[in-house]
């Protein structure tokens, strides 16, 4: 009985660390996401802020910026692999391998557009970082096979060349990006209705 006691004591003990480990692990994550939202505010209007402005806009010690990150240099990679990630997931959402793909073409443009718009300076760092170049290379895979799929489905002419589609779709995404404070909902619509039917009559073509 004594034994059985003893075992039930240490079992609390451990399920007593347990949750304190993982309440000091979310509590930590909550900080490194602070900083890290703060970080992409700050850096986006001033790319020469210290650490003590991004800490201040954190509303976070100085210390605890240090503490987190050895250098300002290893928080910018941070920020830009946290965005890369970001930017995974709103095409993972999609899902562009099974959803029709006219259906995920607007999807992933509505996704990656609020992805560029609230994370841009970290998107920028994130396209010129060798440790991102894995994500966005497998992102650009899975964007050509939609493109694939969108012409075997007819939403593309016979006679366009997918490569060029795709490289005219992210120019419009590029800029559609710049526009800080519009709707990435409306914005994916105009920029795929844009894609797919031009802005063009089609007159004096001849």
């Amino acid at each position: 009985m004594m034994q059985l006691l003893a075992e039930r004591r240490r079992w609390r003990t451990i399920c007593g660390v347990s949750e304190t480990t993982r309440a000091l692990r979310s509590d930590a994550e909550r900080t490194v996401r602070t900083i890290l939202e703060a970080a992409e505010r700050v850096l986006s209007k001033n790319p020469a802020a210290s650490m003590e402005q991004i800490a201040e806009a954190a509303g976070v010690a100085r210390t605890t910026v240090h503490r987190r990150f050895a250098s300002r240099d290893a928080l910018v990679a941070a920020l830009a692999s946290w965005a890369t990630r970001r930017f995974a997931e709103a095409v993972d959402a999609a899902h562009p391998e099974s959803t029709p793909p006219l259906v995920a073409l607007y999807q992933i443009t509505a996704n990656v557009l609020r992805v560029k718009i609230d994370f841009g300076y970290a998107m920028g760092q994130a396209m010129a970082a060798a440790e991102t170049a894995g994500v966005h290379a497998d992102v650009m895979e899975r964007c050509e096979r939609l493109f694939a799929r969108a012409k075997e489905a007819g939403a593309l002419r016979a006679d366009v060349d997918p490569g060029w589609a795709r490289r005219v779709y992210y120019a419009l995404i590029h800029d559609a990006a710049q526009v800080r404070d519009g709707d990435p909902d409306a914005l994916a619509a105009r920029l795929v209705d844009t894609l797919l039917r031009g802005v063009g009559t089609g007159q004096g073509l001849g």
